[in-house]
């Protein structure tokens, strides 16, 4: 495919489909009753922490938690004590994680909030002016994260072995990225150093792009199909990932019709 054409092709679908009426089903929707910046970065990190597995059991999850937390969930967070959260999160379960994972996510998150005054600026903290991306950033995050409270489990992804960590990529995105999907509010960060969320969806659509070759959807993978995206979008390499991500979502779109535009 012609590079002018695939270009096209990706403003096309970006601009048909990067729409507020296409976003359901997704925990990204949770993210819009929420204005604060302090209360959606806590959120967005809840959210695309449960983000795994069937959609509508990842929106049950995130329903779930945020029903206990209430309207201020920096409140309940600051308010809060590891025995309260284990209290309250005692019959949680999503998947392999577990009530007392998400007491441990919990208890970390109101540490570095403690500690930094915000998840934005414990991130922001990672950054070092020449990163190209935002992964040092994440290793750095992760590592506050998990030194602040042990037994998270599967809840947070581990940057250091390699994994494409598409949740902590889709959270980044939500927060970094302002559009018409994206509620953005974090600083310090960039788009430009995003990198895109990969899963089997997207692993595919980069190998069909010719992004990527590789058979494993890790960081290397991840990486790769970034820089093929940055290519039409250097600003913005993360730009396409909403509207191209709804043909592995919503049920009336088939990923076999994606590039029929």
């Amino acid at each position: 495919m012609l590079t002018s054409e695939l270009k096209r092709i990706l403003e096309t679908l970006y601009i048909r489909y990067n729409r507020p009426e296409y976003v359901h089903p997704d925990p990204l929707e949770f993210l819009y009753g929420f204005n604060d910046i302090h209360e959606r970065e806590i959120v967005g990190l809840i959210a695309s922490c449960l983000a795994y597995g069937r959609v509508s059991q990842i929106l049950r999850s995130v329903s779930s938690v945020l029903d206990i937390v209430g309207k201020s969930p920096r409140t309940f967070i600051m308010d809060g004590s590891p025995a309260v959260f284990e209290k309250v999160f005692d019959r949680f379960c999503h998947r392999f994680a577990t009530g007392t994972n998400m007491a441990a996510l919990f208890s970390a998150t109101g540490k570095i909030i403690r500690e930094y005054g915000s998840l934005n600026e414990c991130f922001a903290a990672g950054i070092g002016k020449n990163d190209s991306n935002v992964m040092p950033a994440m290793r750095f995050f992760v590592h506050r994260l998990c030194s602040a409270a042990g037994g998270m489990g599967h809840l947070v992804p581990d940057p250091q072995k390699g994994s494409a960590c598409k949740r902590l990529n889709l959270f980044l995105r939500w927060m970094v990225r302002k559009d018409r999907v994206d509620p953005g509010g974090w600083e310090g960060v960039g788009s430009p150093r995003l990198v895109v969320p990969v899963d089997t969806h997207m692993h595919a659509i980069g190998v069909k792009l010719g992004f990527t070759s590789r058979r494993q959807a890790d960081i290397k993978t991840a990486l790769e199909i970034t820089e093929g995206f940055r290519k039409f979008s250097p600003e913005d390499p993360v730009k396409y990932d909403f509207a191209l991500t709804r043909f592995g979502i919503r049920s009336e779109m088939n990923m076999k019709d994606l590039f029929k535009t």
